[in-house]
């Protein structure tokens, strides 16, 4: 498909509010650090105005790997008060868990069904973590294909992600395009949206490596949304800049740590690169650096911990937003896997 008709395709289609609708999806397994933030949940906040947005916490993703089931149940409740504390407003967008709405499974069995193997034995993510590794689940090979069906569901026109998460999103093209021409028309091909800043926060101990969970247990990695301020501050003083003293954003690979540095200032503080350069103008050294973004770091965190720990006190109460945030996701998804067995060839329930 050439881009021009991808993008057609696209954007002839919004939701019933007019808006064109995103799908975004984080899974519940580690602990959220600023990469996640920066780089995902504050766009998600800020253009809730713009878009019709379902956040979906992805807990059946985080199956294809081994989980102790009460860590994950409460590592999933977690995430939804951090979401919620980050400014996810669910008057305004659709919050939920992906196995409370049970059309994402059934969806990914009908597209398994039209997805070659080939396609999925060639994702870098599942070569990377499935090399040197003596028994894979075909959850882990099978994850893309529960990705498609989690935005095809939804009539998604965008997904934003992460740039290492792109070609998970090529696939779900792919697949809506081979089951559109397989049985017509039913799927919007959606496109991915990767931030230019923001999206690739880098680790604070090594900035050639994206901020990941992943290696959140390494020291002075990352820094997690829910850490103290002196925790914070630590990390901040002990990351890896250069031996020189130059305080702008620079195409140097020897500047890396600048410019992750730099570039978390900016998304923090929404300025642009010369206003955040001009910042920086008379600092003296990467003291300076570092203790400006601390102070940026911490102010902007520090509401977002207190927030959860309130929502955190009444599960109760957190446990109802999800409810009705999965009740508006069925609206919506239920309908799209009707059509999808109707378009194969499934005999739908007579239903009273």
């Amino acid at each position: 498909m050439s881009q021009q008709t991808a993008a057609q395709d696209t954007e002839s289609a919004t939701s019933d509010t007019g808006r064109r609708r995103v799908l975004s999806g984080v899974q519940p397994s580690g602990d959220p650090q600023l990469g996640n933030y920066l780089g995902a949940f504050k766009g998600w906040v800020d253009r809730q105005e713009e878009k019709e947005n379902f956040f979906c916490i992805v807990d059946l993703h985080a199956l294809t790997v081994p989980q102790d089931p009460e860590e994950l149940q409460a590592q999933t409740r977690s995430l939804a008060a951090i979401l919620l504390a980050s400014g996810i407003d669910p008057d305004k967008s659709t919050l939920f868990i992906q196995s409370h709405v049970t059309a994402h499974a059934e969806a990914c069995w009908i597209l398994n069904c039209v997805t070659p193997l080939g396609w999925l034995e060639r994702m870098t993510q599942y070569k990377d973590k499935s090399t040197g590794q003596e028994s894979i689940s075909t959850g882990l090979l099978d994850y893309p294909v529960l990705m498609a069906g989690d935005i095809l569901l939804y009539d998604a026109n965008e997904v934003p992600v992460g740039d290492d998460q792109r070609q998970h999103v090529e696939l779900t093209r792919d697949i809506a395009q081979r089951f559109n021409r397989t049985f017509g028309e039913t799927f919007i091909v959606p496109e991915a949206v990767i931030e230019d800043i923001g999206g690739r926060v880098m680790g604070l101990n090594d900035p050639t490596v994206k901020m990941s969970k992943s290696y959140a247990h390494v020291r002075g990695h990352a820094i997690r949304i829910l850490d103290e301020p002196a925790e914070i501050e630590r990390t901040i003083r002990r990351s890896v800049t250069d031996s020189g003293s130059e305080i702008r954003f620079s195409v140097d690979p020897e500047k890396a740590g600048v410019n992750n540095l730099l570039g978390i200032y900016k998304v923090i503080t929404g300025e642009s690169t010369k206003q955040v350069e001009s910042d920086f103008a008379h600092a003296r050294g990467y003291g300076d650096l570092k203790k400006r973004v601390t102070e940026a770091v911490i102010d902007a965190l520090a509401p977002i911990r207190q927030r959860y720990e309130i929502l955190m006190e009444d599960v109760a109460e957190l446990d109802q937003v999800l409810a009705r945030g999965a009740e508006r996701a069925r609206e919506v998804s239920e309908p799209k896997l009707d059509e999808m067995k109707r378009r194969v060839g499934l005999v739908l329930p007579r239903r009273s």
